[in-house]
């Protein structure tokens, strides 16, 4: 097989749950660059319009799917909307997810003062909003497919005032190993893998690392202290590691979490 053609994603047609936010827009265009034909699913209308229109500008055209991960009706809808539209589905990047404001702890609160409906929420989000979609697009997904889950920094080691978050996270971890080994042993063919990203910039982290003069804040530059290459990631360059899990190049390859996180994980900060 051809080097191009171990990244091709001709003729196949990718899922990006989230595909509104700065990653999930980044790794859309990134699978249509490579050749597939894209549909974005996320929950806001105006949200999907502007998504599919920026997939236009680029000269791709993608189908906007509205859902919302948590709630498996709407989904189960959204697959079948894009079944009779392409009539298959090759590969699904879960991508929506994220912290949420009551499980953010206060520097100088105390864990215990996070409630148990806000470690629910992140739950819901994080882990339902990966279990579901992987239910229903995997059900439907041919032989060979590709499942790829957004994980992150915060499910292999703890991190200050995210903990519900890195407990949803590692929880992502541990359904991409069971997916894929159950999944491989009973001969499907799909795969299931996932990313973890380090600090990239994004709708949702953006307050927490920027001043408002564009300077990093003080938890910004205690990641960056710990971060090898010295700066945040940018979306874009996650792109090349979903494609080569999405594409024939990986096809031996199942069950990993790869992190794309500029040398976090290999630092121990001395």
């Amino acid at each position: 097989m051809s080097a191009g053609a171990l990244f091709s994603l001709d003729g196949l047609t990718a899922v990006v749950t989230g595909g509104t936010g700065t990653i999930g827009l980044a790794l859309a265009h990134g699978l249509a660059d490579a050749g597939a034909t894209v549909a974005v699913l996320g929950r806001d209308p105006g949200k999907l319009a502007h998504a599919v229109a920026r997939l236009a500008e680029a000269g791709h055209e993608a189908i906007a799917l509205r859902a919302d991960v948590t709630n498996a009706p709407p989904v189960e809808a959204a697959c079948a909307e894009l079944l009779e539209r392409t009539g298959r589905v090759d590969v699904l990047v879960n991508c929506a997810g994220g912290n949420v404001g009551a499980a953010t702890l206060p520097d100088d609160a105390s864990p215990f003062e996070i409630g148990e409906d806000a470690y629910r929420e992140v739950l819901e989000l994080n882990l339902i909003g990966t279990i579901l979609p992987s239910r229903v697009f995997g059900s439907a997904m041919a032989a060979g497919g590709s499942i790829v889950n957004v994980s992150s920094m915060a499910a292999d080691r703890a991190l200050t005032r995210v903990g519900a978050y890195g407990l949803a996270k590692a929880a992502v971890d541990g359904l991409t190993r069971s997916l894929a080994v159950e999944l491989a042993r009973r001969g499907t063919g799909i795969r299931v893998n996932a990313i973890a990203p380090g600090f990239v910039l994004g709708d949702q982290n953006r307050r927490l690392l920027l001043q408002e003069d564009g300077s990093p804040t003080e938890r910004a530059a205690t990641i960056l202290a710990r971060t090898p290459l010295g700066r945040f990631g940018e979306a874009d360059e996650l792109v090349s590691t979903v494609v080569w899990l999405a594409a024939p190049g990986s096809r031996f390859v199942t069950g990993i979490v790869v992190p794309v996180d500029g040398g976090f994980s290999a630092f121990a900060g001395v």
